[in-house]
């Protein structure tokens, strides 16, 4: 499984932006995918994480209201929409997706995933 994240870049605060991670050599146990942030200085953060095959989604309350993820299981690919950014919200985005079950919890942490995507930066000025 290669997970390959798109769509970082510059916005103020306030502003909008979508990061797309599309997968490659999905399972059929391929069912989880997460979003996780890391700014500088700072640990690995969860965000949210979709499930696949229901379209459930999960979001961390930092995030909640202000960021949606969808899923395109046809493009194989994973959406997340940042509205109403802030200055905290700085930081690398990473994908990740998990291809083995476990206990719904683990899915809020990093060590829940197995596969992870190369980061995209999100930067939002104040």
């Amino acid at each position: 499984v290669q997970l390959q994240a798109s769509g970082g870049g510059l916005v103020q605060a306030g502003g909008s932006l979508r990061l797309s991670c599309e997968i490659s050599g999905r399972t059929f146990s391929t069912d989880v995918m997460g979003w996780f942030r890391q700014a500088p200085g700072k640990e690995r953060e969860f965000v949210l994480r979709i499930r696949l095959s229901t379209g459930m989604t999960y979001y961390s309350d930092s995030v909640k209201g202000r960021f949606t993820v969808s899923r395109d299981n046809a493009k194989n690919t994973v959406h997340l929409q940042m509205n109403n950014l802030k200055p905290e919200d700085t930081a690398v985005y990473y994908c990740a997706a998990s291809s083995t079950p476990k206990n719904s919890r683990y899915y809020s942490t990093a060590s829940g995933y197995e596969h992870w995507g190369q980061g995209t930066l999100v930067t939002v000025s104040s």
